[in-house]
């Protein structure tokens, strides 16, 4: 048995931290959204046991490490199945350590995958509940599209698809450690908030422009004094028509949102001279359908 299927990255079209809850962990509420920007997932099971990831890329562990490993013995696990060898392939096109999710995103692949394969018929919410054990950000890449995410990002709520349009995504040269970063938090200290509540009523409203204004992160004031790549990257954004522009997730990759294809080509090929990982994508809808 074998199938092959897109894993999409997400971007943090905000990005909030409410409290720290009495387990350790954060509170977040954050609005999210599937792009067109994909690894590409082959699973293929054959009688045996273990399993086995390729990826071609020697700093991206190959065995249980691999969130893509994890999900399928998630997978195998609830679903009670035994007496199969699974080889996983991804081709790496989501940007590694990004804030673009795109190890939870082939996580999330996988258990599409195999709950296709093996006609075990679980719904979405089941998966996702599986995916939440493995990443915070798995649950949401189930099945994507445009939602509110809440808690460590496994409450999830649908909301009205965001108006389609051409993303600018760019990833700077230097690294951000989420762990460090989230150390970092003083939630009472946050002084600039994303107007989530504006967002959601603009996507209500088909509004682009409106959701677009609205993007913002707050790990960006967080980061390290001295990084200037952000700004940088986002006032290339604004310079070139991007309708808003932030950084995504724990960063460093920031993403532009453009309503014209011409200005988005604009911005990348002016930001592809400094910046080797950038690309253009469009925003995809719930489960990688087009919006």
């Amino acid at each position: 048995m074998i199938e092959t299927a897109n894993a999409y990255a997400k971007l943090n079209l905000s990005l909030d931290i409410v409290s720290k809850m009495d387990d350790g962990y954060h509170y977040l509420k954050t609005v999210m959204q599937s792009i067109s920007l994909s690894d590409e997932i082959t699973v293929k099971c054959v009688p045996g046991s273990g399993v086995s990831v390729e990826t071609g890329l020697s700093y991206i562990p190959g065995d249980e490490r691999n969130i893509a490993a994890m999900a399928a013995r998630a997978f195998f696990k609830h679903t009670c199945i035994e007496g199969f060898r699974t080889h996983i392939r991804i081709e790496k096109k989501i940007p590694v350590c990004a804030g673009l999710g795109g190890g939870s995103a082939d996580g999330a692949c996988v258990l599409r995958i195999l709950n296709n394969l093996f006609g075990t018929n679980l719904d979405l919410k089941t998966l996702e509940a599986i995916g939440g054990s493995i990443g915070s950000d798995v649950p949401f890449c189930v099945a994507g599209g445009t939602a509110l995410a809440e808690g460590r990002g496994d409450i999830l709520k649908d909301l009205t698809p965001i108006s389609r349009c051409y993303v600018v995504v760019c990833k700077p040269l230097f690294s951000c450690s989420t762990p460090e970063l989230f150390k970092k938090v003083r939630c009472e200290k946050i002084r600039a908030r994303p107007d989530t509540d504006g967002i959601v009523e603009a996507l209500e409203k088909h509004d682009l422009r409106g959701v677009a204004q609205r993007t913002y992160n707050v790990f960006e004031d967080i980061l390290p004094r001295g990084i200037r790549d952000i700004a940088d990257i986002k006032y290339a954004m604004h310079d070139n028509g991007a309708l808003g522009a932030a950084m995504s997730g724990s960063g460093p990759t920031v993403f532009g949102l453009f309503d014209n294809e011409t200005y988005a080509i604009l911005a990348f090929e002016q930001l592809k001279t400094s910046y080797e990982e950038c690309f253009i994508a469009e925003t995809v809808g719930k489960a990688g359908v087009d919006n």
